[in-house]
């Protein structure tokens, strides 16, 4: 059994590791999965030591970061699917507002070492098939409403997904944020039924590698 590992545990060792993850993923976020893990320990307010009982090493601890996002994505967008009217109305939501989105995509896709960590991992590749299940659900459901063009599939909204996480220099934090809503904002016009026709085909999970 591993240390990361989800066999029950003391309710202050689940508290630290909760701690450790949720700084883990700020520190990600903003520095990267490099940054030294002793940056982590602190930002979580554990000790070096705690942290690497419950992670002992830096690939253990990026794939229960993946994981743990991943997991939450999944409930994300199952919960926002029961909430919303409309295919179309969750598609908008999950694009515009989704932290959980945002932070599982910019630790797998701006990291070529986290990346594979997470691409080789059973459990988290079982959540994210779960993932692409549910937005291509969404996304035929969109296409019958007509409120999404016949042409989209749920590797594009992947793909869409991926563009909003990047990060370009801006003036200061207020401008930062303008940037990512009026870029969100005109994803989804272009994502809206009928649409000018796109070259090539539909993308799905599988194009994604």
């Amino acid at each position: 059994m591993t240390a990361d590992s989800h066999a029950p545990i003391r309710a202050d060792a689940r508290r630290n590791r909760d701690q450790i993850l949720a700084a883990a993923k700020v520190v990600f976020q903003a520095q990267g999965p490099d940054v030294p893990m002793e940056e982590i320990a602190r930002s979580a307010g554990v000790g070096v030591g705690t942290l690497y009982r419950r992670f002992p090493d830096r690939e253990s601890l990026i794939r229960a970061v993946a994981q743990d996002s991943f997991e939450r994505v999944l409930a994300e967008v199952r919960s926002v699917a029961l909430e919303e009217p409309t295919a179309w109305a969750t598609i908008t939501r999950l694009l515009a507002h989704s932290r959980e989105l945002r932070v599982m995509l910019q630790l797998a896709l701006l990291s070529e070492r986290a990346h594979e960590i997470i691409t080789r991992d059973p459990a988290v590749r079982g959540i994210r098939d779960e993932i692409f299940g549910l937005l291509e659900d969404l996304v035929v459901a969109a296409q019958r409403e007509g409120s999404l063009r016949a042409d989209i599939g749920a590797g594009d909204i992947g793909v869409l997904l991926s563009l909003l996480v990047r990060t370009f220099p801006a003036a200061d934090a207020e401008v930062a944020g303008m940037m990512l809503h009026r870029a969100t904002a005109l994803i989804l016009d272009g994502l809206r039924a009928p649409g000018t026709p796109l070259p090539g085909r539909r993308l799905v999970q599988g194009d994604l590698g």
